[in-house]
């Protein structure tokens, strides 16, 4: 699973081809992976800022464009907002996605380095589980002892903490050539020689 957005930049960067293009190409690629992987992938903040801000000037340009009221721009306002609602899908899509991910494992979710997790993901997260918590403890862990209380207790050897499958299947599409790898097969261990342009179906954990 190729997760590095600045290594999928360098992949299809070229001088011929616009940064805007860039910008898409790797939120593309973003959604696909956030989807398909079953864990919560880091936040691509820059990549994100920057398509909402050109979400918002593509927007004051079709206001704009509306506002002259002039008929030979009809197909031109066409291709703006088919391209408006476009980028907006993707975004949008990727974002539920995420969201879906911390809702199905909210203690995990607060337990990932910073840089999986945006400011507002953080912030929801937090009351999500603020929520859950109260709920929970007003309904029946309240008649719990106290040391039965805790909804992230580790202890005894049992996790109270929901994770993602590691075990689920995953598209490995390979980006560059990585040489030897080692992979944990139904017979054992192997070793799987990893070349540009290949793609493997392995175990996320692997």
């Amino acid at each position: 699973m190729d997760t590095d957005i600045s290594d999928i930049l360098a992949s299809v960067s070229s001088p011929q081809v616009h940064p805007h293009t860039l910008d898409l190409q790797a939120l593309t690629r973003a959604w696909v992976n956030e989807r398909s992987a079953p864990e919560l992938l880091p936040y691509p903040s820059e990549l994100i800022a920057r398509m909402s801000q050109r979400l918002s000037a593509q927007i004051l340009k079709i206001e704009s464009l509306t506002s002259t009221n002039n008929p030979g721009l009809k197909s031109t306002l066409v291709i703006y907002q088919t391209e408006l609602e476009r980028v907006k899908f993707l975004l949008r899509s990727y974002l539920r996605a995420r969201i879906a991910k911390i809702d199905a494992y909210p203690h995990h979710s607060l337990a990932l380095p910073s840089s999986h997790l945006s400011p507002l993901e953080k912030q929801y997260t937090t009351h999500h589980q603020s929520l859950l918590s109260t709920h929970y403890q007003t309904s029946f862990l309240s008649a719990f002892p106290a040391s039965l209380q805790r909804l992230n207790d580790t202890t005894g050897g049992v996790s109270m903490v929901d994770r993602p499958d590691e075990d689920t299947a995953v598209f490995c599409r390979v980006l560059r050539d990585c040489g030897g790898v080692e992979v944990q097969g139904a017979e054992g261990a192997a070793n799987v020689e990893l070349r540009r342009g290949d793609i493997w179906v392995l175990r996320w954990r692997d």
